[in-house]
């Protein structure tokens, strides 16, 4: 299955840049936690301050059971902590919530 999202970094030259410094040399047990919860690949793409993340899984994954996984690993919580500082919520989201899912509105078969 593939999941497109959307997220909005802080607007700001230098975070953004640290921001994807970051991404260059992600922490492995982030890249493990992705694999355990049947992430098979992801790409961030990024426009001024907005990203744009596509995900393939594989049939176990689950948003809940994503979730699950990082709620009980220290390091994840502390990667999502550290990237809590650079993003901001996209404008109409509900609670807060950073990462929107996106609905796919055109698609081409191969």
């Amino acid at each position: 299955m593939r999941y497109c999202l959307a997220l909005d970094l802080k607007n700001d030259p230098n975070l953004i840049e640290e921001y994807e410094k970051h991404h260059q040399a992600v922490w492995p047990e982030i890249l493990d936690s992705f694999k355990e919860a049947g992430i098979l690949s992801m790409e961030i793409f990024r426009w001024e301050n907005r990203l744009f993340l596509i995900m393939d899984t594989d049939a176990s994954f689950s948003f809940e059971r994503k979730n699950e996984i990082d709620a009980n690993s220290p390091i994840v919580q502390q990667w999502e902590n550290l990237m809590s500082t650079y993003q901001q919520a996209l404008p109409g989201s509900k609670s807060g919530e950073k990462w929107q899912l996106m609905k796919r509105i055109f698609h081409t078969e191969k």
